[in-house]
């Protein structure tokens, strides 16, 4: 038993000797339960110090990430230097932990022992990101910490008078303004903890529910297959917020499911893609900025999630009027397994899988924070896992689970790690201050011209640093500025979000768009420019937050309803335009008509706007939509 014990625990290492793998394995495992204990320990309980909570839990999941990173590396250097690294990683948490209070005591100043601690974590830090993350981070990283150290060459107003290894090592290592700063926290409360319960969630069978349900909501429509897939890839994103993932895990079915309804490879792709990258912007989860988001702008999760829910709805719509549309016009079949026998089957057999989702919303309302929420969900998940042998959890299993939440969330954390870098450093210098000015003067004093330099700001960062990240930097540098306008926070913290978490679907990275065509066969990119197509709204509704905050819950009932009523229609007559299609081939007046009625219908002003020309215009834009769509039912199909 023992043996397979350690063979399900197995890493997959084809160059390594068993001996090796074996005992690497086993570490890391042992490692990522610490880590899950430490977590969910520091969630429910709450009474470790936030800096030995937040040291603690990198320095577990670093190391754990050190040996993976030496266990799959093809070169001896490599292998070697990241098992070196990993007792080092450890190091800075054991030290922070046993030396609290003589930090304290000294005011967080940094002595010898410490600078070498720091070098220690800082190498292994550079290592995790070259391997995980990639080089555009780590150049920034290096950039900031030259900057800060060798400020003083720097003639003019962004130069300073420079700072030591030792007031580094104070401010990025004993404080929490630098590694161990809020996003770290973040990463400890919430996104490890999140990430746990959706591959808890995964194993017991709840992701399978999702797609069984959507097959059974949608498979007998025309183009039913993609509708599962649009709709299930969004359902799962609801409990794990990872665009990625989302591809790999739903779109093994749903893909090959589409391809034999008659979708292109391209399609199909981008289809699975642009869903899976709904699960980013859909509460209760979302992806991990929206926890950061959270705690910088200083309010309570809930609202974020509440905040969130009307733009993600509007992404759902109109991905799923255009899923439906390409199946009209391609003529496709229908999944004839799938229906309302199906529906059935899943809610009676196995809808006892969906009560720790709802049980995570039940313990939301009652007051319970996120992180407690999210503990009980997961006694919840596992006080009904025995009720099938098929969804019972062992304690290989949890372990299991403990290692992929571990490794599906090792970029992440290593990116908040480096960003926190680069904003202790952008805070120690001052230089983030001065950074948000100048681009205020950039845009001219225009809020459009501020809003176009973000968005292309934000899309540029976002498709070379993970969201994470570049959500963290945008905070820092562009958000203040938009909130010099006169924005709302929350509303110049969601425009930023948005932008920075479209390099999803956007070539030249793409990461979803890509692992979309790595199961289908399509071309990459192809299938990325069909999943932006698709996506379309995740580059439109953020500019419509700016002069419709009504979409972010923002203002009285009347401009949040008016809010999303002019969206929903706006957002549905561009989804037709751009499709070509709607019960029968759209002309190119006809796609050019609803693109400005459309556009009419949600001019960049507010609902509430009592300008005649602007009712007029919002009129004549629903007159033209409302016209255009009448006509095409009279057509013959």
């Amino acid at each position: 038993m023992i043996n397979d014990w350690i063979s399900a625990l197995r890493l997959e290492a084809p160059h390594r000797s068993t001996a090796e793998t074996t005992l690497i394995s086993l570490m890391v495992a042992t490692l990522a339960v610490a880590a899950t204990t430490l977590v969910i320990y520091g969630a429910y309980f709450g009474l470790i110090t936030a800096l030995v909570l937040r040291a603690m839990f990198f320095s577990l999941i670093a190391a754990g990430g050190l040996l993976v990173v030496g266990l799959k590396s093809k070169w001896l250097w490599l292998r070697a230097l990241s098992y070196a690294l990993a007792p080092l990683a450890l190091l800075p948490g054991l030290h922070i932990q046993d030396s609290y209070m003589a930090i304290v005591m000294r005011g967080g100043m940094a002595q010898s022992i410490d600078m070498w601690i720091f070098a220690g974590l800082m190498a292994a830090l550079v290592l995790l990101v070259i391997r995980s993350v990639g080089w555009a981070l780590l150049v920034l990283v290096v950039l900031a910490v030259g900057y800060a150290m060798l400020g003083h060459l720097i003639p003019g107003e962004y130069g300073h008078r420079g700072y030591t290894l030792r007031r580094l090592a104070s401010m990025l290592m004993l404080s929490t303004e630098g590694i161990y700063g809020v996003p770290m926290g973040v990463a400890v409360q919430y996104i490890f903890l999140f990430a746990l319960l959706g591959n808890l969630l995964m194993k017991i069978g709840t992701g399978e529910v999702f797609v069984d349900l959507a097959r059974g909501l949608t498979g007998r429509m025309r183009g039913g297959p993609g509708l599962t897939a649009a709709l299930s890839s969004t359902m799962l994103g609801t409990i794990n917020g990872s665009a990625v993932a989302n591809v790999v895990t739903t779109g093994t079915f749903t893909i090959p499911l589409m391809k034999r309804a008659g979708y292109s490879a391209n399609l199909a792709g981008a289809i699975e893609a642009a869903a899976s990258s709904a699960g980013q912007i859909l509460p209760p989860v979302m992806g991990a900025a929206a926890f950061l988001m959270a705690e910088i702008i200083g309010v309570p999760y809930a609202t974020i999630a509440l905040a969130a829910l009307i733009p993600g709805l509007l992404y759902v719509l109109a991905l799923m009027i255009a899923v439906w549309l390409e199946a009209g016009r391609l003529n496709l079949a229908r999944d004839t397994s799938a229906g309302l026998h199906l529906l059935k089957d899943v809610l009676i057999r196995r809808g006892y899988l969906l009560l720790p989702l709802l049980g995570l919303i039940g313990f939301l309302a009652m007051g319970y924070t996120p992180t407690r929420a999210a503990v009980m969900c997961m006694v919840v998940a596992l006080v009904i896992s025995p009720w099938r042998a098929e969804t019972r959890v062992g304690l290989v299993a949890l372990a299991l689970v403990c290692r992929d939440t571990l490794m599906a969330t090792l970029p992440i954390v290593v990116a908040v790690a480096a960003a926190g870098v680069v904003i202790g450093v952008l805070n120690l210098t001052g230089l983030a201050l001065m950074l948000s000015g100048l681009i205020v003067d950039v845009a001219g004093g225009s809020l459009f011209g501020l809003l176009a330099l973000t968005a292309l700001v934000s899309f540029f960062l976002g498709m070379g640093l993970p969201t994470s990240a570049a959500y963290l930097l945008l905070a820092v540098l562009v958000a203040p500025a938009l909130t010099r306008m006169g924005m709302e926070p929350i509303v110049a913290h969601m425009f930023i979000f948005y932008y920075g978490l479209v390099s999803a679907i956007t070539p030249p990275v793409a990461l979803a768009a890509y692992a979309a065509a790595s199961i289908s066969g399509g071309d990459a990119n192809k299938t990325a420019v069909e999943a932006v197509r698709l996506g379309f709204v995740k580059l439109l509704v953020p500019f419509l937050f700016a002069t419709m905050p009504g979409l972010l819950m923002v203002g009285t009932a009347t401009e949040i309803t008016l809010s999303a009523a002019m969206a929903a229609v706006g957002v549905s007559g561009l989804t037709l335009a751009f499709g070509g299609w709607f019960l029968a081939t759209l002309s190119g007046v006809e796609r050019l008509g609803l693109a400005v009625g459309s556009a009419l219908v949600i001019w960049p002003s507010p609902v509430t706007d009592s300008e005649p020309q602007i009712i007029a215009a919002r009129l004549v834009g629903l007159a033209l939509v409302g016209v255009l769509i009448f006509r095409q039912t009279r057509k013959p199909a």
